[in-house]
């Protein structure tokens, strides 16, 4: 059994090799049967195989403008080497390995032990991604790889550069007909070419030819592997162009679904913004409101103040008052009392002169006079009573602390029997009876 071998320089698209997007040609039913043998980040990638270099570069800067913050950034910005390179290997054609097939499942067998020996045969291609796709007419490999050298002299000690990784394995370029890249691509041929052979398959050339053919069947030959050179080498431009029309197919699905999620985040943006300016509105008004409130409050609360401060003098001006009349109230019981004991003084010398004038006229005018004495101390006795019946009318106006302002005031005195009505009757007799 004979195959074809093609290996082909791929436009590395990580999108396309993990599905994410699914291009026209793709069956999606058979998608769930491809095979990713290595996947690893790219960043993570350059993180792992160029940060020390780096550090170890920065640290040699003098001057700050010259450091590189990120290897990753610089080399995507880079136009003379890519982050990372691609070839798509495919053994067999559609119409002798088409998926599905015995010879399909074989050939996937070979592009596995592929993948296993290449990192071995190739050390300076570090490879981030392999994915065998079998939801295409025919089972192929996706190779993604970063090349990497050490022991640069100048730039990082350890960069990324394919003509040095190729130039490790003795890859040197002759010329445009005879790059490293197709040395090397051809000497990746002979190791899948190695592979098929222990599974029973041989490598389809169309290039062999016989020393000792005639001049003119030799031509003929010659002509014949010019035409089959041309003929894989519009093969191995279909495929190209096949997989460049699969990219352009992935890359508008790609930018109709950018386009879509723009679409997607500006109308939510949009919303948010709506909802973000309706909730301004509604925070100023509230704001505006609780402004009103506040000036209203502050209003009510000078308000209270002056209220207060008026209820405070009046209760000051009541308490001066109460002052007062607790003076006369105090001055009027001490002459009342003592009125009281002079009324009593009168009344006993009165009796004993009374005893003791009999038939005597001096003495009866004394009598008399101590009797015209004894009525004016009882009308001073009445008008003191008088008094005292007002201030304690008055002092029962005034509240002070919930207490009556009388109240406080017996207590003071210690007099509960002063107050009027049942507590004080005993004092009105005592005043009646004068």
């Amino acid at each position: 059994m004979e195959r074809t071998i093609s290996f082909m320089n791929g436009e590395g698209s990580i999108g396309h090799n993990t599905r994410r997007f699914i291009a026209d040609n793709v069956d999606a039913s058979r998608t769930p049967n491809n095979i990713t043998l290595i996947h690893e980040d790219i960043k993570q990638a350059y993180h792992k195989l160029f940060d020390k270099a780096l550090k170890e570069y920065n640290a040699k800067q003098k001057r700050k403008d010259r450091q590189i913050k990120s290897y990753y950034d610089k080399i995507s910005r880079s136009k003379q080497e890519k982050l990372f390179y691609e070839v798509i290997v495919q053994i067999g054609n559609r119409d002798d390995t088409g998926v599905g097939s015995s010879s399909a499942e074989v050939a996937t067998w070979v592009l596995k032990d592929y993948v296993k020996k290449f990192q071995l045969r190739n050390p300076q291609l570090y490879v981030i991604g392999a994915y065998i796709h079998l939801d295409e007419e025919t089972p192929h490999l996706h190779l993604n790889f970063i090349p990497w050298v050490s022991g640069c002299k100048r730039g990082l000690e350890t960069k990324t550069s394919l003509k040095a990784a190729l130039a490790t394995r003795g890859f040197v370029s002759e010329g445009k007909g005879n790059t490293e890249w197709k040395q090397w691509a051809e000497a990746e041929k002979d190791d899948i070419a190695l592979i098929m052979s222990w599974y029973g398959i041989d490598w389809k050339k169309k290039d062999t030819h016989n020393k000792h053919l005639s001049v003119l069947d030799y031509k003929k030959q010659e002509r014949a592997k010019e035409v089959a050179a041309l003929e894989e080498e519009i093969e191995g431009a279909q495929v190209v162009l096949e997989l460049k029309e699969e990219r352009i197919d992935s890359l508008e699905k790609e930018i109709e679904s950018k386009q879509d999620s723009f679409r997607k985040e500006q109308s939510e943006a949009q919303k948010k913004l709506d909802d973000t300016i309706s909730e301004n509105h509604k925070l100023q008004s509230e704001t505006a409101d609780l402004r009103l409130k506040n000036s209203q409050l502050r209003l009510e609360y000078y308000e209270n103040i002056d209220k207060l401060t008026d209820k405070q003098k009046k209760i000051e001006m009541a308490q001066k008052e109460a002052d007062k009349w607790m003076m006369i109230s105090d001055n009027a019981k001490l002459q009342t009392e003592r009125a009281e004991f002079e009324l009593e003084e009168a009344e006993r010398l009165k009796k004993e002169l009374l005893g003791a004038v009999d038939g005597d006229d001096y003495l009866k005018e004394q009598v008399i006079e101590l009797r015209y004495q004894n009525q004016i101390l009882r009308e001073e006795n009445h008008s003191l009573k008088d008094k005292l019946e007002k201030a304690y009318e008055f002092m029962k106006q005034f509240v002070i602390g919930g207490i009556n302002l009388l109240e406080k005031f017996m207590e003071w005195i210690g007099e509960k029997s002063w107050m009027w009505g049942e507590e004080n009757s005993n004092c009105l007799r005592v005043l009646q009876n004068h």
